[in-house]
């Protein structure tokens, strides 16, 4: 029941002093790979598939990760600031009984401790809100983190503003820029803003206002210059299309990719009914695994109409339950340019290594 990568039944503080615990006992998987295939963003890599930011909490989960054949990985979102945890629990799995369309986010989802359910069919909830030990720890993290990174292995990393005291909206994007520069000079090549997380209420959501992504995204890129540049986006749905296309107009020559998507977002309640996450403003959570592979797929077939409609030139990362090899190969044919797993990974470590078999 329990993830080999991560602990869901320590705390979050615990995992990340302790490192991937469950994987110590596993055997690597031992790759043939005799030339490097793919390419993502200028990068030579092994396979177009990876861990997105989220369960890699600093340079030993991303060393196992490399280990265990993930190419493409995310160290996990970080701030400019010390930032603590949201309350534990922090994962819960969640019945979303299938496919867990908009309507069926409006309405409370059963969060429990247990899942009677096949590992590739878990969809969880997880609610950290983007804790950070702050840059003075970090930086030197992910320097080693990169130096992890075998032949044909990409680190990206994950950054996100922080709202302070007396700040304004033009102060919040700042925070955001300065962290990305902090991000570069610790020697990450490709960066990505995190636009679109549910579980931090007085930061929001922010992937859905066009001027707010164009302001963040111009003030990074004249921080980072030459290193590439990603963003992480929610959901939207057919009726947000314009918007979409309206937002991928604005920041498309500022940015190199495109992430979709984060979660959907739930009011996710305990057997009683009552709210299941401890802490203020915590009903709604973000909600993850199998059954948003839908909106995730969804997601990725817009993008690359909107890609060749608009004629622009950006990478497509597709992201959101890809629990089997199969979904996989789903994702790649409708246009990702790049695949991770969150949840499949942290359940299964030789997820990568099993696609890497089928492919011909």
């Amino acid at each position: 029941m329990n993830s080999p990568f991560y602990n869901i039944y320590k705390t979050y503080d615990q995992n990340f002093d302790l490192g991937p615990i469950g994987l110590k006992k596993l055997k690597k998987p031992i790759f043939k790979r005799t030339k490097l295939r793919y390419n993502f963003l200028g990068f030579p890599i092994n396979l177009p598939f990876g861990i997105p930011a989220g369960p890699l909490l600093n340079s030993k989960f991303i060393k196992a990760a490399f280990d265990f054949g993930f190419d493409v990985v995310h160290y996990k979102t970080q701030r400019s600031m010390s930032f603590a945890c949201n309350l534990y629990p922090n994962v819960l799995f969640v019945n979303t009984d299938g496919p867990l369309t908009i309507k069926k986010a409006n309405k409370a989802l059963l969060g429990e401790t247990e899942s009677n359910e096949k590992p590739e069919k878990y969809s969880i909830t997880n609610s950290f809100g983007n804790p950070s030990r702050g840059p003075k720890m970090w930086q030197g993290d992910i320097k080693k983190a990169i130096s992890y990174a075998k032949k044909g292995q990409l680190l990206i990393a994950s950054v996100v503003g922080t709202i302070q005291k007396d700040f304004s909206d033009e102060d919040y994007y700042k925070d955001f820029a300065h962290t990305a520069e902090l991000a570069a000079k610790a020697g990450a090549n490709i960066i990505e803003l995190n636009l679109s997380c549910p579980n931090v209420v007085n930061e929001g959501v922010l992937c859905y206002s066009p001027n707010a992504v164009e302001a963040i995204c111009r003030k990074t890129k004249e921080r980072i210059g030459s290193k590439k540049l990603l963003i992480k986006i929610g959901y939207f749905t057919k009726e947000q299309n314009p918007l979409l296309e309206k937002i991928i107009n604005k920041v498309s020559s500022f940015i190199d990719g495109i992430a979709a998507i984060n979660t959907i977002a739930a009011p996710i309640v305990d057997e009683n009914g009552n709210q299941a996450l401890p802490g203020p403003n915590r009903l709604k959570s973000g909600v993850c695994g199998a059954g948003i592979k839908w909106a995730g797929i969804d997601m990725v077939k817009r993008l690359n109409e909107i890609r060749k409609k608009l004629n622009k030139d950006f990478a497509i990362i597709g992201v959101g339950g890809v629990m089997t090899p199969e979904d996989y190969f789903e994702y790649r044919k409708a246009g990702a340019d790049l695949v991770q797993s969150a949840t499949g990974s942290m359940w299964n470590p030789y997820l990568a290594y099993e696609i890497s078999t089928k492919i011909k």
